[in-house]
């Protein structure tokens, strides 16, 4: 049970760091020098970083307490929900994204394309660790994905 408490306890800080240093995260692993720029000064990374955040432990609390059925207990059902879980938070990053830039007059479509596909994976990879933190308490999918 302590087990338990301590791996949700790291979801939570793991969420938190990730919120805090998202410019950091983000253009590590993709940086254009304008575009980079332009996402730090509209203050974007944090809007990114929250949309995911609030995605990844959405739709983790949605497959494991809301579904938690034994029919969706299997490692091919969670993976339909991280990659749903990664298109919906690469689309609503590209949205408010690209809202901010089309009322500034800027047209970074394919760097905010490209930022996307890699947002997919940054939010696939944070649903990962939120899954690992919340599922112990589900009465029917805490396998999911991986056995214990």
């Amino acid at each position: 049970m302590r087990k338990n408490f301590i791996l949700l306890f790291l979801g939570i800080v793991i969420s938190v760091l990730f919120l805090v240093f998202s410019a950091v995260v983000m253009e590590s692993i993709y940086y254009e020098r304008e575009f980079s720029n332009e996402m730090y000064n509209q203050s974007l990374y944090i809007v990114v970083a929250i949309i995911d955040v609030v995605v990844a432990w959405a739709l983790a609390g949605l497959f494991y307490y809301v579904v938690n059925s034994v029919l969706f207990s299997r490692w091919y059902h969670w993976l339909l929900i991280a990659i749903i879980a990664s298109a919906a938070a690469s689309v609503a990053a590209w949205m408010s994204c690209n809202r901010v830039f089309i009322e500034d007059n800027i047209d970074f479509s394919t760097q905010l394309t490209i930022f996307s596909l890699v947002n997919s994976l940054i939010e696939f990879v944070l649903f990962t660790i939120v899954s690992f933190s919340v599922r112990w308490w589900s009465s029917n999918c805490r396998h999911t994905p991986i056995p214990e």
